[in-house]
């Protein structure tokens, strides 16, 4: 069978919650990109910024940002939980790219504990 792409999925816990900024966010984007060979297109976040009080997350499970980077062959998309301290991030790509060095440098750039993760080729 022809691969078609392949997929990391990725739970991190007891992160560093000071890397869960917009800016902390967009830096990481950039650097993956470059370390994994891929090309970024359009970066969006969803998160509270700018969002009267009252509608405002506050749940635990929904308190966050939300990213989603575009590449040329997919996405990279990241949800953080800024009370839990825990990010939750899928690359998924057409192109290949090495899942153990995206794994360590993204465990490394959030200072987490790699709960679990999964790798999943796209038939």
């Amino acid at each position: 069978m022809t691969r078609y792409g392949k997929e990391l999925i990725i739970d991190l816990h007891n992160c560093d919650v000071s890397t869960f900024t917009r800016k902390s966010i967009k830096n990481f984007m950039i650097e993956l990109c470059e370390l994994i060979d891929m090309r970024r297109e359009d970066l969006h976040f969803w998160d509270d910024e700018g969002v009267p009080e009252k509608y405002k997350q506050k749940e635990n499970h929904t308190s966050g940002i939300s990213a989603v980077q575009f590449i040329l062959t997919s996405n990279i998309t990241i949800h953080t939980l800024d009370k839990m301290s825990n990010a939750y991030i899928d690359i998924f790509s057409c192109k290949n790219f090495d899942a153990n060095v995206t794994l360590k440098f993204t465990k490394n750039w959030f200072k987490g504990i790699v709960k679990q993760h999964k790798v999943f080729d796209r038939l």
